[in-house]
């Protein structure tokens, strides 16, 4: 049984290639999503708010991939 990391290890080997993937489409998505209400002038506070958790997101990322 040495070296088997059986169907959990699978899955969490994927998960680990995946999630940062995944993290970094959302990143993009709130720095567009942020632009476009900064630009209409719709609602400021939560465009803010999205440039924030899309720097929060992506020091994850950053420091998950070390």
């Amino acid at each position: 049984m040495d070296g088997y990391l059986g169907t959990l290890g699978g899955i969490a080997q994927a998960m680990s290639a995946t999630a940062p993937a995944i993290s970094m489409l959302a990143v993009f998505a709130l720095i567009f999503g942020g632009i476009y209400l900064w630009i209409k002038k719709r609602d400021r506070s939560k465009a803010v708010l999205m440039f924030v958790l899309a720097v929060v997101i992506f020091g994850n990322v950053m420091i998950s991939t070390l």
